[in-house]
């Protein structure tokens, strides 16, 4: 199979780079406690996250990076303790103190200590990654402190490779080429620190499809300097194979060491001699990990560890085949309130066929306030999820979102919703799991294909992430390494999706390929999925007579109905101001003009601008109704809102987000091809150019392609078939 090129084959540039440093992503959770300890004049910075028991002291690595690089950890081990975390003196918010002294790894026990007394920890399990000694000091010396000990890539001495003793290349001295590992040079570094971070990472992670985990390295490095690195390197470390295997010896907590085989940069024998030479401990090989598997593999990692430190998994009732209920659990993505409806539709459409079966639902805010509105049992596990809208949200400027590279940087948050998904699949019987563009549950169970315990649907309107025309060559090689990785996936184990369901129609899909090299998606997609047609969760002969339905929702015969919405996210609000914007101007072109904004669930309608005689409402259920009964919407250009106004044969305006791929390729076609809808600009839409619009669309007839209804109930037929 034809893959898409190795990471280092489109490297980002300086500026993106800088720009990686400067901006963090959102994260999954956010700590309870942090503030700085000082050790010996020198500030600290700790977090701490949940309570009770255990206590994880998650140690940070050498000064390249800070605690970030724990991320996939984190929210998880928060939900069933406290996790403890600090930034290494010379990165993230600790101080960089300029004596080469204070880096020495006995320094750092000390900080730990004293992060550990500030956060009033007896006891706890100590996970380091790359650890060179001062999390054996921390054991040895204080074993009242330490009650485990986990050790991931250990960067200790002890095996019997010349190179340990001086590594590769000699450290002070510039060779004459620069390739390689001999960019190990503190000469090199000094002047090309960015291009060192670049090589090193791309040798951190050996594992294909690796960019995020490059890049979010790379922005960690850049956040401290090549001198603060420097000083580290000049600082004590264990580094004579005497004094580790002394250390080692002496050490008499449980100890686990966890080794990747495609170990680059310590190489994989390291681990296997380090728990060789601590009594009792025990050794996992990672086949086919690199030197970071808790940040490739972080749903392995957590399990291994949660396994070594606890708690223990909550006792379970069993329940014999004849006496369980048919049960389903449905992950709806809450992006967007899309989802939602029909997967509403498709559970009644379902229910029909099974009567007896339970439904769960595993969802979060805005997908909840259209589940509670239709009386459905969200699972009491939502609660802990993450909010993935938030995160689309904080990434959206004025009616722009670079929706891939949001995607991308939810990576942290789809880790921890997936631990979600696992602890409760783990918890309780289910005979099928849906997810509805549940990107979180199909990525990680094709990563970890033995977790997979029940029949498994998965629902989209799209396939392919497809880049966008000023990302340039980078931007084409991300997407297509992820449509590549996808690929991969579902070749390699095709028995994760028991069904793979379309929401639409084969020429519904772009004609575009995966990429260089790759398939076209269209062909693909054929292959590989069934199609239930549009899913509207409603049909539109129920609307046949506009009148009634105007009269029931308090419309008078005369007046023109527009309704203005953006859906069930806060991106939408630049449009809505806009459009609000050009209301006297609509009004006084179109007399007749009554405007209704609907804010939805996450806009508070108090946020929005006043008007004399337009009207501003909160999150309304069943809008598709009031959609039906309109003579004009204008919409922000998802695709749920866009196609309940052409199978309604309402005329419409749509803006679609800029840089939001999905909106401006995938739902494009689809619009085109039904003939629905007037696509605008919303660079070049100033408020009268949309009270034009208005007067020109309002009220028109139109002749848009018919949209099937019976698509729920044709995926409805379809999951069925698997219960």
């Amino acid at each position: 199979m034809t893959t898409a090129a190795d990471p280092v084959a489109a490297p980002a540039s300086a500026e993106q780079l800088a720009g990686a440093a400067r901006r963090e992503q959102t994260r999954a959770r956010y700590p309870d406690a942090e503030g700085y300890v000082e050790n010996d004049g020198v500030r600290v910075f700790y977090e701490v996250y949940g309570t009770g028991e255990p206590t994880l002291l998650l140690l940070p690595s050498w000064e390249i990076t800070h605690s970030r690089a724990w991320k996939g950890q984190i929210p998880y081990f928060a939900r069933h303790g406290r996790v403890v975390t600090f930034d290494r003196r010379g990165n993230g918010r600790s101080d960089r103190p300029r004596d080469v002294a204070a880096y020495d790894r006995r320094a750092s026990m000390e900080d730990a200590l004293a992060v550990l007394d500030q956060a009033g920890v007896e006891r706890a399990v100590v996970v380091s990654w790359c650890g060179a000694g001062d999390d054996l000091l921390l054991a040895v010396e204080h074993p009242g402190r330490v009650s485990g000990l986990v050790l991931i890539a250990p960067d200790l001495l002890l095996t019997d490779d010349p190179a340990d003793e001086e590594g590769p290349f000699p450290f002070d001295e510039e060779p004459a080429t620069l390739d390689g590992w001999a960019t190990w040079n503190r000469h090199y570094w000094l002047r090309a620190w960015p291009q060192f971070l670049e090589f090193f990472y791309a040798q951190m992670f050996t594992e294909p499809h690796s960019t995020k985990q490059i890049e979010d390295g790379i922005g960690w490095g850049l956040e401290t300097d090549p001198e603060t690195i420097v000083r580290g390197m000049d600082a004590e470390w264990l580094n004579d194979r005497e004094t580790v295997l002394r250390l080692c010896a002496q050490v008499r907590c449980p100890t686990l060491v966890i080794q990747g085989s495609q170990d680059a940069v310590v190489g994989p024998a390291r681990g296997a001699a380090v728990a060789e030479a601590i009594p009792g401990a025990q050794l996992i090989t990672l086949e086919g990990s690199g030197h970071g598997p808790h940040l490739r593999d972080p749903v392995k990692a957590n399990l291994i560890i949660r396994d070594f430190a606890g708690p223990p998994a909550p006792p379970r009732r069993w329940a014999r085949g004849r006496s369980r209920r048919r049960r389903a659990l449905y992950i709806s993505s809450p992006i967007g309130l899309g989802h939602a409806q029909r997967d509403v539709a498709i559970a009644a459409e379902l229910r029909k066929l099974h009567p007896d079966l339970e439904i769960d639902w595993l969802a979060q805010d805005p997908v909840t306030r259209v589940l509670e509105a239709r009386g459905e049992r969200i699972h009491p596990a939502s609660a802990h999820l993450a909010s993935e809208s938030g995160h689309i949200e904080s990434e959206s400027a004025e009616h722009d979102l670079h929706c891939f590279s949001a995607w991308r940087r939810m990576d942290e948050i789809l880790v921890a919703n997936f631990m979600v998904f696992h602890d409760l699949a783990r918890e309780e019987n289910y005979d099928l799991w849906i997810g509805d563009e549940a990107w979180e549950l199909d990525y990680y169970l094709h990563e970890n294909p033995e977790l997979k315990s029940a029949s498994y649907a998965w629902l989209t309107d799209f396939v392919g992430w497809l880049p966008m025309a000023d990302g340039a060559e980078r931007e084409a090689f991300l997407t297509a390494d992820y449509n590549a990785e996808m690929i991969e996936q579902i070749a390699r184990y095709p028995r994760v999706r028991d069904r793979a369901i379309f929401v639409g129609e084969p020429a519904d899909i772009v004609p575009d390929s995966f990429g260089a090299g790759l398939p076209l998606i269209r062909e693909w997609t054929e292959e590989h999925f069934q199609f239930a047609g549009y899913v509207t969760g409603f049909d539109p002969a129920d609307f046949g007579d506009r009148a009634a339905l105007r009269h029931d929702l308090g419309y008078r015969e005369h007046e023109l109905v527009c309704i203005v919405t953006v859906g069930g996210s806060a991106v939408g609000a630049p449009l809505l101001r806009r459009v609000i914007a050009s209301f006297p101007e609509a009004k006084r072109l179109v007399p007749q003009l009554r405007m209704i904004v609907v804010a939805g669930p996450r806009i508070d309608p108090a946020t929005l601008p006043a008007a004399d005689g337009l009207e501003v409402r909160p999150y309304v259920h069943n809008l598709y109704r009031h959609l039906a009964a309109c003579d004009l919407a204008i919409v922000q250009g998802g695709l749920t809102t866009a196609m309940e106004l052409t199978a309604g044969r309402r005329p419409f305006i749509y803006f679609p987000l800029k840089h939001h791929f999905e909106q401006n390729f995938h739902v494009r076609h689809r619009l085109e091809r039904y003939g629905a809808g007037r696509r605008m600009d919303f660079d070049h839409a100033p408020p009268d150019a949309i009270a034009a619009a208005i007067a020109g669309e309002i009220g028109r007839p139109v002749s848009y392609q018919p949209v099937a209804p019976d698509g729920a109930a044709r995926a409805a037929a379809l999951l069925a078939e698997m219960l």
